[in-house]
């Protein structure tokens, strides 16, 4: 099986923290950088989306246009980011440059104030994602998620520490690629493709 999992693009009101308690839909560029990204491509028998607009808009979109089946997935919802939903990185730095700076170097330990636990977002996209695709008859599946939800499964299957997710750069509208080896488990193929 290989499942390609497509970041949404670009949200009205541009960057800043968006957990799954900021749904902000699409903008003119993110549905035109989301169309971009599946240009020219074929192949896919299933569609399986995180419920927030962001996604589910484009994914409903684009498996009516293509006749194929969509579910939606509670579990691949984007990571909580408690105070800091809505907020941008400007005004963090701004407003609160010491528990910036902490989250950044320690993003396990200094999360902001009601923000999800990572290994507890971790567990959460693995079992969610396992889930979603245990009932599948399908050998190429796209998955239509949020960078965090990106991070979590690129660091499943290469066994990254949680501490270490944000290394991974993961643009609007990027590919990432896993295929599931009968033998060896899950692979990355390729990441944060644009």
């Amino acid at each position: 099986m290989i499942v390609d999992l497509l970041r949404h693009g670009e949200p009205e009101g541009g960057q800043r923290y968006r957990g799954h308690g900021c749904d902000d839909p699409l903008s003119p560029r993110g549905w035109a950088q989301m169309e971009q990204a599946v240009k020219g491509e074929a192949g896919w028998q299933y569609v399986v989306s995180s419920p927030m607009q962001r996604c589910r808009a484009f994914a409903e979109r684009f498996a009516a246009g293509q006749d194929l089946p969509l579910s939606l997935a509670p579990d691949l919802r984007e990571v909580g980011f408690g105070d800091w939903e809505g907020r941008t990185r400007v005004e963090l730095q701004r407003d609160r440059p010491e528990e910036y700076r902490a989250f950044y170097a320690d993003p396990v330990h200094a999360r902001p104030a009601g923000a999800e636990p990572l290994a507890d977002f971790r567990r959460r996209v693995e079992t969610g994602f396992e889930v979603a695709l245990r009932p599948l008859e399908a050998e190429r599946v796209l998955l239509v998620v949020h960078a965090g939800v990106i991070r979590a499964l690129v660091g499943w299957v290469m066994g990254v520490p949680d501490a270490r997710l944000f290394q991974l750069e993961c643009d609007y509208a990027s590919r990432t690629r896993l295929h599931r080896h009968p033998t060896r488990g899950w692979r990355l193929i390729h990441a944060n493709r644009v």
